[in-house]
């Protein structure tokens, strides 16, 4: 911690402001999404994170043709997916290949190229069910956006679960907290926090000043620092100074809770491309289609 963040501690990290979905659309025909970002315009506000996409909770009725999106490329970013209901199977150019369910984490580095798709895993498409999961984009530094691709699944039973009393409890994915690490390996320090709190509980905690810090709400309502109040699929996002952050549960609730060193480098965005340069997404263009990213077979 350097010695500006040593003195921030204990100064609140006001709330910048309360941001509904910014649009609805299907991703492929197996994803029901609310954006959250970019669809507001908060890249600076919320990096390194570059999208937030919540995907249900919405039941599919059985099919034997799985949904999903099929084969498409990215680069220069991680895609990150939480599944909180259903199942979800993943296969990359790379040769990874994954089946998430609920409470599982699938943590996907595109860097310097990856083809992949992402489908109802079978059995769940054929017997039907709800779906009800969050994407993230987080944005790589330029010195990483063209390393070698990674992948990362990570289990329920791998995520370390802090007791916050009261009945609630804390998911670490990504990041620490009380002592305890995430198992999501990053390229730039990020906190990750799966979290559910009961009515009347408050949740206080320490970030550090200079990051981005945001909270999505899932399910149920929460004020945060006192006065803010956000409901379901509400996404509150606080100033980078500072450094405390208390949230109560003004009813049972679910929330997603994101922090991060900002990355101050320039974005470009082309669809599923996220470099610094109009000139590297022509390039990530031109790759893609010479097939140097690979294809599923």
């Amino acid at each position: 911690m350097n010695q500006h963040a040593t003195i921030a501690t204990g100064v609140t990290k006001e709330v910048v402001g309360i941001y509904q979905p910014g649009s609805t659309h299907m991703v492929g025909d197996g994803f029901p999404v609310r954006n959250l970002f970019p669809s507001n315009d908060l890249d600076q506000k919320v990096s390194p994170f570059l999208m937030l996409d919540y995907a249900g909770p919405q039941y599919f009725s059985p099919t034997d043709h799985p949904r999903g999106v099929g084969e498409h490329p990215h680069r220069g970013f991680e895609t990150v997916t939480i599944v909180y209901e259903g199942i979800v199977a993943h296969r990359d150019s790379a040769g990874n290949a994954g089946v998430i369910g609920p409470g599982d984490v699938q943590w996907m580095t595109a860097a310097s190229g990856v083809v992949h798709e992402e489908l109802h895993e079978k059995e769940f498409a054929r017997k039907g069910g709800t779906l009800h999961a969050i994407q993230l984009w987080v944005n790589l530094p330029r010195a990483s956006k063209m390393s070698a691709p990674g992948y990362q699944t990570i289990l329920n039973a791998d995520i370390p679960v802090i007791d916050l009393g009261d009945g609630g409890k804390l998911r670490v994915i990504a990041g620490s907290f009380q002592g305890r690490k995430g198992p999501a390996r990053t390229f730039t320090p990020i906190q990750l926090y799966d979290v559910q709190l009961k009515v009347g509980a408050p949740l206080s905690q320490t970030f550090s000043d200079g990051h981005n810090t945001s909270i999505f709400v899932l399910q149920g309502s929460i004020s945060v620092n006192g006065s803010y109040s956000a409901g379901e699929a509400e996404l509150i996002v606080c100033k980078r100074h500072g450094s405390q952050v208390t949230i109560e549960a003004q009813a049972d609730s679910r929330l997603l809770v994101m922090s991060g060193e900002p990355i101050e480098e320039p974005i470009a965005r082309y669809g599923p491309f996220v470099m610094n340069t109009q000139a590297e997404l022509a390039q990530a263009v031109q790759d893609y289609q010479a097939g140097k990213m690979g294809h599923l077979s």
